[in-house]
């Protein structure tokens, strides 16, 4: 999946932008101050913020998409491999932890901005609430996809990145990464337009039972689009535990296996289900039908355009001949 041709363009920055950035050392950039309200969290910018943290990967991948790498002073919480177009940039940022840092960690890096991909960012257990990151005079902002309100979709993820352009004072850079996305999202749903709909199992974890995403995820979404059904689309959450029960019942014709680090490799979760016998019947394994997705590719972030693709490949492979 090569993001190469938007961010040479990002990356360089318009005649506009450059404009843009001029005008912000002489006062007010334009275009500010601005007001964002995001899961409830009302916060004015009065110019964007210069020292950045993200808190899981698809937000960090977001922000060097649109040409950020100079406002961000350090990472957390890497679950897959990073986009190779983004790598060298990606090492380059320090990495403060292996999952979510402590609150302390991050305010030793001096930030004005919190990036938040999953809600456990900003775990109230763990001290690290958007209020105490407020109260210590630290902006912060969560993915979407945890606001908890509705079943996300690919608007959001558009929205995603929009919202992220016009607070860091790049709103075309965004403008143009929504539009090469909805051209590949365009592509590939184009060609399974008309084919019956796949029943979809999604397999994240668990062994005991299955831990699998729910009607409110973008891989619901993600699914439909490509020409499938997420069997489990009136889970009511974004991620949930089902019964082996309620797979077999289900009789999914396709299991789409999330990838990341921490949950044991795609061939181990392969030979694990392969190896239930309660799941001998169940299609998708009498088949040996997977589908591989990196969990950052099905989260609200610039990856979940191509994963609509790639799913769309592994349910309807006759339409890609």
């Amino acid at each position: 999946m090569a993001l190469s041709s938007v961010l040479l363009t990002t990356g360089c920055g318009s005649s506009e932008e450059s404009g843009r950035d001029a005008k912000a050392t002489a006062g007010v950039p334009t275009g500010f101050p601005i007001t964002v309200d995001n899961c409830g969290v009302k916060t004015t910018y009065d110019r964007p913020p210069s020292r950045v943290v993200t808190i899981h990967q698809h937000p960090a991948e977001l922000m060097l998409a649109l040409g950020l790498r100079d406002r961000m002073v350090g990472t957390a919480f890497p679950d897959s491999a990073v986009l190779p177009e983004l790598k060298k940039d990606y090492e380059a940022i320090p990495e403060l932890a292996a999952r979510e840092p402590s609150f302390e960690k991050i305010l030793d890096a001096e930030p004005d901005f919190v990036y938040g991909g999953y809600g456990s960012a900003f775990a109230e257990n763990e001290g690290r609430s958007r209020k105490a990151f407020a109260d210590a005079g630290i902006d912060t902002y969560l993915n979407r996809e945890y606001c908890g309100k509705k079943q996300v979709t690919m608007e959001d993820a558009y929205d995603e990145i929009r919202t992220i352009g016009k607070v860091f004072g790049v709103p075309d850079r965004a403008d143009k990464l929504v539009a090469d996305l909805e051209g590949r999202v365009g592509k590939a749903t184009g060609k399974v337009e008309g084919e019956p709909e796949v029943p979809v199992f999604v397999y994240d974890s668990g062994d005991k039972s299955a831990f699998t995403a729910g009607g409110k995820s973008l891989g619901t979404e993600l699914i439909r689009l490509a020409g499938g059904e997420n069997v489990f689309a009136d889970l009511d959450d974004v991620f949930g535990d089902v019964s082996w029960e309620q797979v077999v019942e289900r009789r999914p014709e396709v299991i789409a296996i999330y990838d990341y680090a921490g949950a044991g490799s795609v061939e181990e979760k392969k030979k694990f289900l392969l190896s239930q016998s309660a799941l001998a019947d169940v299609p998708a394994i009498r088949n040996k039908r997977f589908v591989v997705l990196p969990l950052t590719a099905t989260l609200v972030g610039i990856r979940s355009a191509y994963a609509v693709d790639d799913l769309a490949r592994g349910l309807h492979p006759e339409s890609f001949r």
